[in-house]
């Protein structure tokens, strides 16, 4: 009898063993997973960056440059700064006669150009009523400002919409209401043409029809 109970004895003994042993890996292993070592979190960054430093544009491409507006793609080029290789595009801006050059692990500053879905939510933007802000001007201008730089193209539909004032007497626009109405309208205008693929006139005609200036133009003529 004493023999049977030294043997239950060592049997429970085991398994708790096995078991504190089973508890102690399972602690292990949650930590690892749950905290990662310094070597792996550069490969989560890295993971996270991929979809907007991925993207590929190829030769003779239109991209949008917020601060410029639209420029194609004219070169994909090679430098070595130092040890390091850089890839960069180069940007040509017709409207500004100005060539950027933009490293490709940068290009999250680029756009590509709009949809005809994109194109056509503007034209329904430039037929709505413009909004009369009671702000003070300067205020307003460095909203307007901002809205053309933004690289967005309904935002640079909103300012065309809401300076555009059916005239082209001088005397209803102050110069800087003026400027900024051409800046914001040659912009659109010009992402226009490139997604549509036709001349600047029939582009000029879609645009001051939706806007209302159709018969401005027509008079001038």
């Amino acid at each position: 009898m004493p023999k049977k109970k030294k043997t239950k004895k060592i049997k429970k003994l085991k398994k708790l063993k096995k078991l504190n042993k089973n508890k102690t890996l399972l602690k292990s292993v949650e930590k690892k997973s749950t905290i990662p070592g310094p070597d792996e979190k550069p490969e989560i960054k890295k993971i996270k960056k991929q979809p907007t430093e991925k993207r590929i544009y190829n030769l003779k491409d239109f991209v949008v440059y917020p601060k410029h507006g639209v420029g194609k793609i004219t070169a994909i080029e090679k430098a070595k700064i130092g040890e390091i290789d850089i890839q960069f595009y180069k940007i040509l801006v017709e409207k500004e006669k100005l060539t950027l050059t933009v490293p490709i692990n940068q290009q999250s500053k680029l756009r590509p150009i709009a949809s005809i879905n994109q194109i056509n939510k503007c034209v329904s933007i430039l037929k709505m009523k413009p909004k009369i802000k009671r702000t003070m001007w300067s205020r307003r201008a460095q909203e307007y400002d901002q809205k053309i730089n933004s690289g967005k193209i309904y935002e640079l539909a909103e300012v065309v919409k809401d300076l555009n004032k059916n005239t082209d007497i001088i005397a209803d626009q102050s110069y800087s209401e003026r400027q900024l109405f051409e800046k914001a309208y040659e912009r659109l205008k010009s992402e226009f043409e490139a997604v549509l693929k036709v001349s600047p006139e029939e582009v000029q005609k879609k645009m001051d029809k939706a806007l209302g200036r159709s018969a401005i133009s027509e008079s001038g003529a």
